[in-house]
C-alpha cells in the first residue's frame, strides 16, 4: 500500500483520545512512507490527521467538492487538493487514488464512505483492504451489527472478514497488508450457509 485513504469526522469528538489516535495514525502513515488520501477538510479529525502527516514531511492529497471548499473548510496547505463537483465524485476519486481504506471515528459521512468501499470490495469492484480504527471501542456496535448480519446470513463469512479491526494503527495496517481478497459470490440463497 502506497496510498491510504482515511475517512474520519469533521468534528474532533468528545474525548481527546480521538485526536491522539489521529496523530498516531498520521505517524504510522509517515513511518511507512505512505501518502494520505482524505476528504480535504481543515476541521475535526480530518484536519488533525492531515496536519500531522504534513508536519512529519508526508504527502497529503485532499478531495473536496466545490460547495464545501466555498464554505472555507478546504485545507489550504496540502500537497495536493482536488476539487470535484459532488460527493459521489469525491468518493470515487478517493477510491481511485487509494490502495486501502481506514475509518476512524466519525459520523454519517464516515460510516457511509466506509460502507460504500466495503460494498465495492464485496462486489469485486476492488480488492483493496478496509480497516476500522476502533478507538476506545467506538466501532464496537457497528462490528456487532456486521457479525449479526453474518449470523443471520445476510453476509457471507468471507465478506464479513474483509473488515479488519484494531485499536492500534500499526497493528491495523499490518493486518491490512496481510489480507487476501475475499472470494465467492456476494449473493446468498436459502441453500447456502
Amino acid at each position: 500500500m502506497k496510498s491510504l485513504c482515511v475517512f474520519c469526522g469533521s468534528s474532533t469528538g468528545s474525548d481527546p483520545v480521538f485526536q491522539q489516535a489521529a496523530v498516531r495514525l498520521a505517524e504510522e502513515i509517515i513511518r511507512r512512507d505512505m501518502r494520505l488520501i482524505y476528504g480535504g477538510g481543515n476541521i475535526g479529525l480530518m484536519g488533525i490527521v492531515a496536519d500531522a502527516v504534513l508536519a512529519g514531511g508526508g504527502e497529503v492529497v485532499g478531495v473536496i467538492p466545490h460547495a464545501l471548499a466555498r464554505r472555507e473548510v478546504a485545507h489550504a496547505n496540502l500537497t495536493g487538493l482536488i476539487l470535484v463537483e459532488s460527493m459521489h465524485e469525491r468518493k470515487a476519486r478517493m477510491a481511485q487514488l487509494a490502495d486501502g481504506f481506514i475509518a476512524m471515528p466519525g459520523g454519517f459521512g464516515t460510516f457511509e464512505e466506509f460502507c460504500e468501499v466495503l460494498t465495492w470490495n464485496q462486489l469485486g469492484i476492488h480488492t483493496k483492504p478496509c480497516g476500522l480504527l476502533n478507538v476506545e471501542g467506538f466501532y464496537d456496535s457497528l462490528i456487532a451489527l456486521f457479525d449479526h448480519a453474518r449470523d443471520q446470513k445476510f453476509l457471507r463469512p468471507q465478506h464479513r472478514d474483509i473488515v479488519v479491526v484494531d485499536s492500534a494503527p500499526d497493528r491495523l495496517i499490518d493486518q491490512m497488508l496481510a489480507m487476501s481478497p475475499a472470494t465467492g459470490d456476494k449473493w446468498l440463497n436459502e441453500s447456502q450457509s
